[in-house]
Protein backbone atom coordinates (compact mmCIF):
# COMPACT_ATOMS: atom_id res chain seq x y z
CA UNK A 1 0.00 0.00 0.00
CA UNK A 2 1.65 3.59 -1.08
CA UNK A 3 2.46 5.39 2.39
CA UNK A 4 0.25 8.44 1.00
CA UNK A 5 -2.65 6.00 1.30
CA UNK A 6 -1.82 4.25 4.38
CA UNK A 7 -1.30 8.02 5.92
CA UNK A 8 -4.58 8.66 4.40
CA UNK A 9 -6.42 6.10 6.16
CA UNK A 10 -4.58 6.19 9.23
CA UNK A 11 -5.66 10.20 9.67
CA UNK A 12 -9.36 9.22 8.80
CA UNK A 13 -9.38 6.33 11.34
CA UNK A 14 -7.92 8.82 14.09
CA UNK A 15 -10.61 11.43 13.33
CA UNK A 16 -13.40 9.13 13.38
CA UNK A 17 -11.96 7.88 16.59
CA UNK A 18 -11.97 11.50 17.85
CA UNK A 19 -15.09 12.06 16.51
CA UNK A 20 -16.68 9.25 18.52
CA UNK A 21 -14.99 10.36 21.60
CA UNK A 22 -16.36 13.71 20.87
CA UNK A 23 -19.88 12.62 20.69
CA UNK A 24 -19.70 10.39 23.23
CA UNK A 25 -18.28 13.69 25.83
CA UNK A 26 -21.25 15.55 24.67
CA UNK A 27 -24.04 13.19 26.71
CA UNK A 28 -24.32 12.51 30.12
CA UNK A 29 -26.80 9.81 31.59
CA UNK A 30 -28.86 10.74 34.41
CA UNK A 31 -30.54 8.72 36.80
CA UNK A 32 -33.07 11.27 39.33
CA UNK A 33 -35.04 10.94 42.04
CA UNK A 34 -35.86 14.58 42.08
CA UNK A 35 -39.44 14.93 40.57
CA UNK A 36 -39.67 18.71 40.67
CA UNK A 37 -40.45 20.21 37.11
CA UNK A 38 -38.41 23.42 38.18
CA UNK A 39 -35.50 21.16 37.98
CA UNK A 40 -35.66 21.30 33.49
CA UNK A 41 -33.99 24.40 34.54
CA UNK A 42 -30.77 23.15 36.17
CA UNK A 43 -30.64 20.51 32.93
CA UNK A 44 -30.97 22.89 30.05
CA UNK A 45 -28.61 25.65 31.72
CA UNK A 46 -25.69 22.91 32.28
CA UNK A 47 -25.85 21.84 28.81
CA UNK A 48 -26.28 25.10 27.41
CA UNK A 49 -23.03 25.96 29.46
CA UNK A 50 -21.64 23.20 28.22
CA UNK A 51 -22.87 21.97 25.13
CA UNK A 52 -23.44 18.02 27.03
CA UNK A 53 -27.02 16.74 26.40
CA UNK A 54 -28.47 15.41 29.53
CA UNK A 55 -30.81 11.84 29.52
CA UNK A 56 -32.81 11.17 32.22
CA UNK A 57 -34.66 8.17 33.59
CA UNK A 58 -36.96 9.62 36.28
CA UNK A 59 -37.50 6.98 39.53
CA UNK A 60 -37.71 7.11 43.24
CA UNK A 61 -34.66 6.82 45.60
CA UNK A 62 -35.14 3.16 45.95
CA UNK A 63 -36.17 1.94 42.81
CA UNK A 64 -32.84 3.62 41.37
CA UNK A 65 -30.69 1.68 43.59
CA UNK A 66 -32.43 -1.46 42.57
CA UNK A 67 -32.24 -0.62 39.12
CA UNK A 68 -28.02 -0.17 39.66
CA UNK A 69 -28.07 -3.25 41.26
CA UNK A 70 -29.74 -5.30 38.33
CA UNK A 71 -28.01 -3.83 35.80
CA UNK A 72 -24.82 -4.43 36.86
CA UNK A 73 -21.71 -3.10 34.82
CA UNK A 74 -24.49 -2.85 31.87
CA UNK A 75 -25.78 -0.09 33.61
CA UNK A 76 -26.01 3.34 31.40
CA UNK A 77 -26.04 5.41 34.30
CA UNK A 78 -23.42 8.19 34.78
CA UNK A 79 -24.72 10.43 37.12
CA UNK A 80 -27.41 9.38 40.52
CA UNK A 81 -29.31 12.23 42.03
CA UNK A 82 -31.43 10.97 45.35
CA UNK A 83 -33.52 12.88 47.93
CA UNK A 84 -32.03 11.77 51.30
CA UNK A 85 -29.07 11.07 53.22
CA UNK A 86 -29.82 7.82 54.12
CA UNK A 87 -30.37 6.53 50.71
CA UNK A 88 -27.07 7.82 49.63
CA UNK A 89 -25.25 6.10 51.87
CA UNK A 90 -26.85 3.08 51.11
CA UNK A 91 -25.93 3.52 47.30
CA UNK A 92 -22.30 4.29 49.00
CA UNK A 93 -22.22 0.54 51.22
CA UNK A 94 -23.68 -1.56 48.33
CA UNK A 95 -21.09 -0.31 45.88
CA UNK A 96 -23.11 1.60 43.47
CA UNK A 97 -21.33 4.98 43.28
CA UNK A 98 -17.36 5.71 42.49
CA UNK A 99 -15.37 8.05 44.60
CA UNK A 100 -14.41 10.97 42.75
CA UNK A 101 -11.74 13.93 43.22
CA UNK A 102 -12.88 17.15 42.76
CA UNK A 103 -11.54 20.30 43.66
CA UNK A 104 -14.44 22.13 42.91
CA UNK A 105 -16.98 20.20 44.66
CA UNK A 106 -14.47 19.78 47.70
CA UNK A 107 -14.00 23.57 47.61
CA UNK A 108 -18.24 24.43 47.71
CA UNK A 109 -19.76 21.65 49.76
CA UNK A 110 -18.95 21.62 53.61
CA UNK A 111 -17.64 18.03 54.73
CA UNK A 112 -20.34 17.28 56.98
CA UNK A 113 -22.81 17.68 53.86
CA UNK A 114 -20.50 14.66 52.08
CA UNK A 115 -19.54 11.16 52.28
CA UNK A 116 -16.57 10.30 54.41
CA UNK A 117 -13.37 10.24 52.20
CA UNK A 118 -11.73 6.99 50.83
CA UNK A 119 -8.23 6.19 51.49
CA UNK A 120 -7.31 8.14 49.16
CA UNK A 121 -8.98 10.99 49.40
CA UNK A 122 -12.09 10.39 46.64
CA UNK A 123 -15.93 10.99 47.47
CA UNK A 124 -18.95 8.77 46.59
CA UNK A 125 -21.84 11.23 46.95
CA UNK A 126 -22.06 15.35 47.81
CA UNK A 127 -25.35 17.11 48.93
CA UNK A 128 -26.28 19.42 46.65
CA UNK A 129 -29.44 21.34 48.38
CA UNK A 130 -30.67 21.26 51.98
CA UNK A 131 -34.06 20.99 53.68
CA UNK A 132 -34.69 21.68 57.16
CA UNK A 133 -37.48 19.25 59.31
CA UNK A 134 -39.07 21.60 61.23
CA UNK A 135 -42.30 21.60 63.57
CA UNK A 136 -45.85 23.16 62.12
CA UNK A 137 -47.69 23.89 65.02
CA UNK A 138 -51.66 25.52 65.49
CA UNK A 139 -51.19 29.22 66.67
CA UNK A 140 -54.35 29.09 68.42
CA UNK A 141 -53.85 26.13 70.73
CA UNK A 142 -50.35 25.32 71.03
CA UNK A 143 -47.62 27.65 72.67
CA UNK A 144 -44.35 27.35 70.54
CA UNK A 145 -42.79 27.00 73.67
CA UNK A 146 -44.14 23.35 73.85
CA UNK A 147 -42.81 22.72 70.53
CA UNK A 148 -39.90 23.98 70.10
CA UNK A 149 -37.19 20.74 70.53
CA UNK A 150 -37.43 17.24 68.68
CA UNK A 151 -37.27 16.08 72.09
CA UNK A 152 -41.04 17.45 73.07
CA UNK A 153 -42.69 15.71 70.42
CA UNK A 154 -42.37 12.83 72.57
CA UNK A 155 -43.06 14.43 75.81
CA UNK A 156 -46.52 13.44 77.36
CA UNK A 157 -47.83 17.38 77.25
CA UNK A 158 -48.45 17.02 73.74
CA UNK A 159 -49.52 13.37 74.46
CA UNK A 160 -52.46 13.27 71.52
CA UNK A 161 -51.58 16.01 69.26
CA UNK A 162 -49.03 14.70 66.97
CA UNK A 163 -49.41 14.02 63.06
CA UNK A 164 -46.25 12.60 61.20
CA UNK A 165 -46.24 10.39 57.86
CA UNK A 166 -44.75 7.21 58.53
CA UNK A 167 -41.96 6.60 60.85
CA UNK A 168 -40.28 4.36 57.92
CA UNK A 169 -39.92 7.17 55.33
CA UNK A 170 -36.62 8.28 54.35
CA UNK A 171 -37.23 11.61 55.68
CA UNK A 172 -38.34 10.15 59.16
CA UNK A 173 -35.43 8.27 59.04
CA UNK A 174 -33.13 10.14 58.55
CA UNK A 175 -34.39 12.33 61.48
CA UNK A 176 -34.17 9.95 63.66
CA UNK A 177 -31.30 9.09 62.78
CA UNK A 178 -29.91 12.24 63.48
CA UNK A 179 -31.57 12.12 66.74
CA UNK A 180 -29.98 8.64 67.79
CA UNK A 181 -26.55 10.55 66.81
CA UNK A 182 -27.17 13.46 69.25
CA UNK A 183 -28.50 11.38 72.27
CA UNK A 184 -27.88 7.52 72.00
CA UNK A 185 -29.71 4.24 71.15
CA UNK A 186 -31.36 4.35 74.56
CA UNK A 187 -32.99 7.97 74.60
CA UNK A 188 -33.81 7.52 71.19
CA UNK A 189 -35.77 4.41 72.08
CA UNK A 190 -37.66 6.19 75.39
CA UNK A 191 -38.05 9.25 72.68
CA UNK A 192 -40.00 7.19 69.60
CA UNK A 193 -42.54 5.46 71.95
CA UNK A 194 -43.59 9.17 73.57
CA UNK A 195 -44.11 10.28 70.08
CA UNK A 196 -46.01 7.13 69.24
CA UNK A 197 -47.78 7.73 72.49
CA UNK A 198 -48.69 11.31 71.50
CA UNK A 199 -49.99 10.38 67.66
CA UNK A 200 -53.30 11.95 66.78
CA UNK A 201 -54.07 9.64 64.45
CA UNK A 202 -52.22 6.53 62.68
CA UNK A 203 -49.18 7.96 60.28
CA UNK A 204 -50.46 8.56 56.44
CA UNK A 205 -50.30 11.03 53.90
CA UNK A 206 -47.08 13.25 52.81
CA UNK A 207 -45.61 16.67 54.36
CA UNK A 208 -48.17 18.50 52.92
CA UNK A 209 -50.77 16.33 54.08
CA UNK A 210 -49.37 17.23 57.78
CA UNK A 211 -49.72 20.38 57.60
CA UNK A 212 -53.40 20.47 56.29
CA UNK A 213 -53.82 18.43 59.15
CA UNK A 214 -52.81 21.20 61.82
CA UNK A 215 -54.67 23.80 59.51
CA UNK A 216 -57.77 21.66 59.67
CA UNK A 217 -58.23 21.15 63.52
CA UNK A 218 -57.36 16.93 62.84
CA UNK A 219 -53.85 17.64 65.16
CA UNK A 220 -52.32 20.68 66.61
CA UNK A 221 -48.41 19.86 65.91
CA UNK A 222 -46.48 18.02 63.12
CA UNK A 223 -43.62 17.86 61.23
CA UNK A 224 -42.84 18.66 57.46
CA UNK A 225 -39.76 19.84 55.64
CA UNK A 226 -39.58 23.48 54.95
CA UNK A 227 -39.74 23.55 50.94
CA UNK A 228 -43.39 21.73 51.83
CA UNK A 229 -44.35 24.46 53.38
CA UNK A 230 -42.69 27.45 51.12
CA UNK A 231 -44.66 26.03 48.29
CA UNK A 232 -47.92 26.99 50.53
CA UNK A 233 -46.38 30.11 51.25
CA UNK A 234 -45.83 30.90 47.86
CA UNK A 235 -49.05 30.11 46.39
CA UNK A 236 -51.60 32.09 45.34
CA UNK A 237 -54.77 29.92 46.03
CA UNK A 238 -57.57 31.51 48.75
CA UNK A 239 -57.01 27.89 50.42
CA UNK A 240 -53.46 27.39 50.71
CA UNK A 241 -53.13 30.72 51.63
CA UNK A 242 -55.69 30.48 54.76
CA UNK A 243 -53.68 26.94 54.91
CA UNK A 244 -50.51 28.82 56.27
CA UNK A 245 -52.51 31.55 58.21
CA UNK A 246 -53.45 28.68 60.80
CA UNK A 247 -49.78 27.49 61.51
CA UNK A 248 -46.38 28.56 63.09
CA UNK A 249 -43.08 27.18 62.38
CA UNK A 250 -40.43 26.52 64.56
CA UNK A 251 -36.82 25.84 63.91
CA UNK A 252 -36.05 23.09 66.48
CA UNK A 253 -33.25 23.08 69.04
CA UNK A 254 -32.22 26.23 68.85
CA UNK A 255 -30.45 26.63 71.78
CA UNK A 256 -28.87 22.93 71.81
CA UNK A 257 -27.76 20.93 68.36
CA UNK A 258 -29.38 22.53 65.95
CA UNK A 259 -32.45 21.80 63.28
CA UNK A 260 -31.79 18.63 61.50
CA UNK A 261 -31.33 19.20 57.77
CA UNK A 262 -31.85 16.54 54.75
CA UNK A 263 -29.76 16.54 51.93
CA UNK A 264 -30.77 16.17 48.20
CA UNK A 265 -27.40 14.82 46.57
CA UNK A 266 -25.28 13.10 43.68
CA UNK A 267 -22.90 10.53 42.75
CA UNK A 268 -21.29 9.10 39.58
CA UNK A 269 -22.12 5.84 39.09
CA UNK A 270 -19.93 3.03 39.67
CA UNK A 271 -19.87 1.96 35.77
CA UNK A 272 -20.15 5.64 34.70
CA UNK A 273 -19.37 5.38 30.63
CA UNK A 274 -19.41 9.07 30.92
CA UNK A 275 -17.70 9.84 34.28
CA UNK A 276 -15.83 13.25 33.37
CA UNK A 277 -19.07 14.68 31.89
CA UNK A 278 -20.81 13.36 34.86
CA UNK A 279 -18.05 15.51 37.41
CA UNK A 280 -18.64 17.88 35.45
CA UNK A 281 -22.44 17.75 36.01
CA UNK A 282 -21.72 17.46 39.75
CA UNK A 283 -19.69 20.32 39.63
CA UNK A 284 -22.41 22.36 37.60
CA UNK A 285 -25.10 21.58 40.17
CA UNK A 286 -22.63 23.26 42.81
CA UNK A 287 -22.18 26.66 41.00
CA UNK A 288 -23.94 29.72 42.17
CA UNK A 289 -26.48 29.51 39.33
CA UNK A 290 -28.10 26.11 39.81
CA UNK A 291 -27.76 26.21 43.88
CA UNK A 292 -29.67 29.49 43.04
CA UNK A 293 -32.23 28.08 41.43
CA UNK A 294 -32.46 25.27 44.17
CA UNK A 295 -33.31 27.60 46.41
CA UNK A 296 -35.74 29.84 43.91
CA UNK A 297 -37.24 26.83 42.13
CA UNK A 298 -37.51 24.32 44.69
CA UNK A 299 -37.50 26.41 47.74
CA UNK A 300 -34.21 24.73 49.10
CA UNK A 301 -31.21 26.15 50.74
CA UNK A 302 -27.93 25.90 48.93
CA UNK A 303 -25.15 23.43 50.77
CA UNK A 304 -22.36 25.29 48.84
CA UNK A 305 -20.58 27.94 50.53
CA UNK A 306 -20.93 31.53 49.92
CA UNK A 307 -24.27 31.16 48.42
CA UNK A 308 -27.05 33.92 49.31
CA UNK A 309 -30.92 33.26 48.35
CA UNK A 310 -33.41 35.22 47.64
CA UNK A 311 -36.35 33.32 47.95
CA UNK A 312 -39.45 35.34 49.99
CA UNK A 313 -40.99 31.94 51.70
CA UNK A 314 -37.69 30.65 53.36
CA UNK A 315 -36.82 34.25 54.14
CA UNK A 316 -40.31 34.24 55.85
CA UNK A 317 -39.84 31.17 57.48
CA UNK A 318 -36.91 32.08 59.30
CA UNK A 319 -37.30 36.22 59.71
CA UNK A 320 -34.49 37.37 57.36
CA UNK A 321 -32.22 35.90 59.61
CA UNK A 322 -30.33 32.30 59.34
CA UNK A 323 -30.97 29.10 61.61
CA UNK A 324 -28.95 26.73 63.64
CA UNK A 325 -28.14 23.59 61.40
CA UNK A 326 -26.83 20.69 63.24
CA UNK A 327 -23.43 20.37 62.00
CA UNK A 328 -23.16 16.28 62.41
CA UNK A 329 -21.87 14.27 59.21
CA UNK A 330 -24.71 13.55 57.55
CA UNK A 331 -23.09 10.21 56.03
CA UNK A 332 -23.30 9.27 60.32
CA UNK A 333 -27.21 9.89 60.24
CA UNK A 334 -27.35 7.54 56.88
CA UNK A 335 -26.03 4.67 58.93
CA UNK A 336 -27.74 4.94 61.94
CA UNK A 337 -31.10 4.52 59.77
CA UNK A 338 -31.03 0.42 60.42
CA UNK A 339 -30.80 0.71 63.86
CA UNK A 340 -33.59 3.34 63.98
CA UNK A 341 -36.08 1.11 61.83
CA UNK A 342 -35.47 -1.75 64.42
CA UNK A 343 -36.33 0.58 66.99
CA UNK A 344 -39.53 1.32 65.00
CA UNK A 345 -40.60 -1.93 64.59
CA UNK A 346 -40.34 -2.36 68.16
CA UNK A 347 -42.42 0.23 69.50
CA UNK A 348 -44.61 -0.19 67.23
CA UNK A 349 -44.00 3.32 65.19
CA UNK A 350 -45.65 2.47 61.72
Amino acid sequence: MPKTVKALLTACALAAAAGAVSAQEQVVNLYSARHYSTDEALYSGFTKATGIKINRVDADDAGILARLKAEGSASPADVILLVDAARLYKGEVDGLFQPIKSKVLNEAIPAQLRSVPTADGGVSWFGLSTRARVIVYNKVKVQKADVDTYEELGDAKNKGKLCIRSGSHPYNLSLFGAVMEHVGEQKTEAWLKGVVANLARAPKGGDTDQIKAVAAGECDIAVTNTYYLARLMRSTKAEDVAMVNKVGVVFPNQDTWGTHVNISGGAVARHAKNSANAVKFLEYLASAEAQNYFANGNNEWPTAKGVSIENPALKAMTGGTSFKSETIPISAVGANTTKVQQMLDKVGFQ
